[in-house]
C-alpha cells in the first residue's frame, strides 16, 4: 500500500470517529411521545407514578400485569376484593376484555380508567359519551376536583394536552368528580375567545363495584408528576377503596415494546439460532466468493426520457393562445379540490370556516393563509367570467400553498 492510500485511508477513519464521537456526546432531544410505561423516563411515560403506588395505596399489594385483561381476570380469585389501575393515551379494550372487567367490577372491585377513550363496548354499557375539542388554546388547561376538600385547589396543565370530556352521562348511576377548564380559540376575526368547564372526571357505578373514570391521562405522567401537579394523582387515587390488592396494568400501553418479528421464535431456541447465524453467514460468504470470481458486465440502459415538461408546456400554449381563461380557471379549481379530497381527506362540497380550519391543521399552514386562499376559491366559483388576472393569481396562491 502506498504512502498515498494510507494518507486516504487515515482520513476516511478520522472522519467516521469524528462522527461517531459527535453522535455519542451530542445531546438527544427530549422525546414528548406518549408512552405510560412503568419503565419510561420521559415526560409522558408513568416512571414516577408506578414508583410512588406503594406510598399511595401503603396497605396494598401491588402487582404489575404484563398480559391481557381477560388472561389476568378469567384467573383471579373471585373471593377477593381488589383494585385495576389503567393509564394510557387510549385503552383498547377488545369485546371479551369488556366483558370480563365488566364482571369484575360486578362482583363489588374497582377499575380506574385514565384515558381518551376505551372502547365503543364500555362506554355503550355504562350510557357515557366522550368528545374532544380542537380548540383548545394551548396552556389554558386547568384541572380541578368537585369533593369540598379539594374544591379550593387546581392544577394547572402546561402542553400536551389533547382535550377530552365528558359530553353525556348515566346521572343515575354517575356522579362528576372533577372537571377540566380551559379556554376555547375562535378562529373567526373578531370573536372572543371563550372559557369554558367540561366535567373529565367520573364516578359510575356497575353492580356491587363501580368505574372511576378520568379522561386526562397525562396528569399522571412523569411530568405532571414533577412539576406541581402531584396532589392531583393522589386526590384522584383517594376515591378507590382501601383494598389488599392493586393490579397496575402495564400490558395497554402506548409505549409498551412488542416484538413481532416471525424470527421471534427461531432466535429463542438455541440450536435454531445457530443454524439460522450459520446459513446466513454461509450465503454471505458465497456470494463474496462467488462474485468475486465471475462478475457479468453491467449492460447500460439509457433512461426514458420525460416528456412531460413539453406536453405541459404544448397545452398551457394552447389555452394561451384560446385566451379562455374561465375554463382554464374552472379546471385549476376542479384538480385543486381533488388534490385536498386524495390528500387531506377533506370534504370540499361545502367550503366553511370548519374546512378552513381542518385543512390548515392538516397542511401546516396557518388560519391566515388557507382563509385568504378558501376566500379566493369562492369568489372564482361565484364569478361567471374570468380574466387572465384572476387565472395568475390562483396559480400563485395554490402553489404557495402546496410548497
Amino acid at each position: 500500500m502506498d504512502r498515498r492510500s494510507k494518507i486516504v485511508i487515515g482520513i476516511f477513519v478520522l472522519a467516521v470517529l469524528g462522527i461517531i464521537i459527535t453522535e455519542i456526546v451530542r445531546p438527544k432531544p427530549l422525546n414528548w411521545r406518549p408512552s405510560y410505561t412503568s419503565t419510561d423516563k420521559i415526560p409522558f411515560g408513568c416512571y414516577v407514578l408506578y414508583n410512588e403506588l406503594p406510598s399511595l395505596f401503603v396497605n396494598d399489594t401491588i402487582k404489575t400485569i404484563d398480559k391481557s385483561v381477560y388472561d389476568v381476570l378469567v384467573e383471579t380469585d373471585t373471593t377477593l376484593s381488589s383494585n385495576y389501575l389503567f393509564v394510557n393515551e387510549f385503552v383498547d379494550l377488545d369485546k371479551q376484555e369488556t366483558n370480563q372487567l365488566l364482571d369484575y367490577v360486578d362482583r363489588g372491585n374497582t377499575v380506574f380508567i385514565s384515558a381518551t377513550g376505551f372502547g365503543w363496548e364500555l362506554m355503550d354499557t355504562l350510557n357515557i359519551n366522550i368528545a374532544s375539542d380542537y380548540n383548545l388554546m394551548e396552556g389554558t388547561a386547568v384541572l380541578s376536583l368537585t369533593h369540598k376538600k379539594f374544591k379550593q385547589e387546581e392544577f394547572k396543565l402546561s402542553r400536551g394536552i389533547f382535550n377530552s370530556h365528558f359530553t353525556s352521562v348515566d346521572s343515575t348511576n354517575t356522579t362528576i368528580l372533577g372537571h377540566i377548564t380551559y379556554t376555547k380559540e375562535n378562529y373567526l376575526e373578531g370573536q372572543p375567545n371563550e372559557r369554558v368547564s367540561r366535567p373529565n372526571m367520573i364516578k359510575t357505578k356497575f353492580g356491587k363495584g363501580s368505574f372511576i373514570i378520568n379522561t386526562t391521562p397525562q396528569a399522571y405522567s412523569n411530568y405532571y408528576m414533577l412539576t406541581g401537579n402531584q396532589d392531583y394523582v393522589s386526590h384522584s387515587f383517594s376515591y378507590l377503596p382501601d383494598e389488599d390488592l392493586l393490579y397496575w396494568d402495564d400490558y395497554k400501553k402506548a409505549g409498551r415494546v412488542i416484538i413481532d418479528s416471525p424470527m421471534r421464535f427461531v432466535l429463542t431456541q438455541v440450536s435454531l439460532k445457530w443454524a439460522y447465524y450459520l446459513t446466513v453467514i454461509g450465503i454471505l460468504l458465497f456470494v463474496f466468493f462467488r462474485g468475486k470470481r465471475e462478475q457479468r458486465i453491467i449492460p447500460i440502459i439509457e433512461p426514458l426520457k420525460n416528456s412531460s415538461v413539453e406536453f405541459a408546456q404544448a397545452v398551457g400554449s394552447l389555452y394561451h393562445q384560446n385566451k379562455d381563461y374561465t375554463d382554464l380557471v374552472n379546471k385549476k379549481l376542479n384538480y385543486f379540490m381533488a388534490y385536498l379530497r386524495n390528500r387531506y381527506y377533506i370534504d370540499t362540497s361545502s367550503l366553511n370556516e370548519k374546512t378552513v380550519q381542518l385543512l390548515a391543521s392538516k397542511a401546516g399552514k396557518s388560519i391566515k393563509e388557507t382563509k385568504e386562499l378558501i376566500e379566493l376559491i369562492l369568489g372564482l366559483k361565484n364569478k361567471k367570467i374570468h380574466s387572465e388576472q384572476d387565472s395568475i393569481e390562483l396559480n400563485k396562491k395554490i402553489t404557495a400553498f402546496k410548497q
